[in-house]
């Protein structure tokens, strides 16, 4: 080490190796700091992003979820599900009475008002001992049906259809996904950005069969349109909170644009590996935890599931909707961070969008489309909507975090710092290191040969007999190696 000879020189003054001394002690202290500092940053494990946008000659078109805002078609209701679930949809009192304020409501169709009438006379109606509950037979039957809300479909320029549509089930009751990848679905990829090379719909969301609004709960809905949600294929649809609201009358385009994310795992961030699956779902995700969550606790809460939820569990019936799930999601939105942690995932694939719209129908394509679907021009602009919905361009942006601070840094940072404060490497240090042993070893050796040198000789001479006609003692004093045998010793000694 630079300084130690000027140190520990016996010919130098005394002035100059105190001078030295403090100057290796200085050296030494800044040293010591700056590398204590590197260690505690590396210890902090710190991180940055790093944002790129690559391009590709194609790209897997993502999967479109999209849901009525009205759950249930009011004109399907059977006299059953009006008997059971009449109370939880806001149209019976408890004791299964028309609602005077709904009755009012109706007033204005006449030949409606005396249907549900009729419907809501009980007084010769035996109800089905068993009743299913609200189940995906029950959302099923009386959702919207995508072959009806379908007037048009095209994808990249080609006709699709409903069959092109994979039926799930939400907040919302019965939605459709484009593009679900699923058996027997291949997945669908696009080649060129812009409008005219992604999915192009037109739908009728059916105003006149929604259920009638007769005041305000927490699960009133005064929207009328679809709801829209795009998000890749191995995410489920989380649509009452990710979706995007579509409105009749008008044409909404919708540019996306993929983003590949990457995160850290523990200690440099939060996230969690998408292939650890949860209880219900095979990959991990943001929305599959918080419907894997929502489950388990309807369930152990209430006993039972609500339709859009996975599991084996029998499915709630409309008092246990009304009076046990419904108020049990709410308190668990209040309490979420405490009970559902649903961290980031290693890796997402999430999707932008930037929407615009303008109106249909035109003045000069009315008295068309009034021909083409024989409804008036004012059925057109309450009813229609068309939704087109494509790749701004054929780019996708990768946002990845990464380690900031590693080994290999730290030990660089800390080699510089040895050699320019101390003169020092590691191949110094070891020669220190070294030097230290071999200064040890040597003094234990000289420690324990001086031991068991003077060990054998008081033993030798302990075992010699007095000789006889001498009055005083004879002592000899001779230098015997150590690995001399006891014999020897002996006859030496005496």
């Amino acid at each position: 080490l630079h300084g130690l000879r000027h140190m520990c020189s016996g010919r130098a003054a005394p002035a100059r190796r105190a001078l030295w001394v403090l100057a290796f002690c200085t050296a030494l202290g800044l040293l010591l700091a700056w590398s204590s500092d590197r260690l505690l940053h590396w210890l902090a494990f710190p991180s940055h992003t790093r944002v790129r946008t690559e391009w590709s000659r194609q790209l897997p078109f993502p999967a479109v979820t999209l849901c009525n805002n009205n759950p249930l078609r009011f004109p399907r209701l059977s006299k059953g599900d009006l008997y059971y679930a009449g109370h939880w949809l806001g149209l019976l009192l408890p004791n299964r009475t028309a609602r005077p304020l709904l009755t009012e409501l109706l007033r204005g169709d006449e030949a409606r008002l005396r249907w549900f009438a009729k419907l809501a006379d009980f007084r010769l109606f035996l109800p089905p001992r068993h009743y299913e509950g609200i189940s995906a037979e029950f959302m099923d039957r009386l959702g919207h049906q995508l072959e009806d809300m379908l007037l048009s479909c095209k994808y990249r320029g080609e006709l699709c259809g409903p069959h092109n549509f994979s039926a799930v089930f939400t907040r919302y009751g019965k939605c459709y996904m484009f593009n679900s990848g699923e058996e027997g679905r291949p997945l669908l990829t696009t080649v060129k950005g812009g409008t005219g090379n992604g999915l192009e719909i037109m739908l009728d969301i059916q105003q006149d069969e929604y259920l009638p609004i007769w005041g305000e709960t927490e699960e009133t809905t005064f929207e009328a349109g679809v709801k829209v949600q795009i998000h890749s294929q191995s995410e489920p649809p989380f649509v009452q909170e990710l979706g995007f609201g579509v409105a009749p009358g008008f044409q909404t385009f919708v540019a996306t644009q993929e983003q590949r994310l990457t995160y850290l795992p523990p200690p440099w961030g939060e996230c969690r590996s998408s292939e650890m699956g949860l209880d219900f779902f095979p990959v991990y995700s943001i929305t599959a935890c918080r419907i894997d969550c929502e489950t388990r606790y309807i369930v152990e809460n209430c006993n039972c599931k609500m339709v859009h939820m996975p599991g084996d569990a029998p499915f709630c019936t409309p008092e246990q909707y009304k009076e046990c799930a419904e108020p049990a999601l709410g308190l668990l939105a209040e309490k979420d961070s405490n009970y559902c942690i649903c961290r980031t995932p290693c890796n997402l694939t999430r999707y932008n969008k930037e929407l615009s719209m303008v109106k249909i129908p035109s003045k000069t394509s009315a008295k068309y489309l009034e021909k083409k679907f024989n409804k008036s021009e004012k059925y057109i602009s309450e009813n229609i909507l068309v939704l087109d919905i494509f790749f701004e361009a054929l780019n996708y942006e990768t946002i990845e975090q990464k380690k900031a601070y590693e080994v290999a840094a730290l030990l660089g940072d800390i080699g510089g710092q040895m050699g320019l404060f101390i003169g020092a490497s590691i191949l110094t240090i070891l020669e220190l290191f070294d030097y230290i042993y071999e200064l040890i070893k040597e003094k234990l050796l000289d420690l324990l040969g001086k031991e068991e040198e003077e060990g054998s000789h008081d033993e030798n001479v302990s075992t010699c007999d007095p000789m006889p006609n001498h009055s005083e003692t004879i002592s000899h004093t001779v230098n015997v190696p150590l690995q001399a045998t006891l014999g020897t010793l002996e006859e030496i000694a005496c």
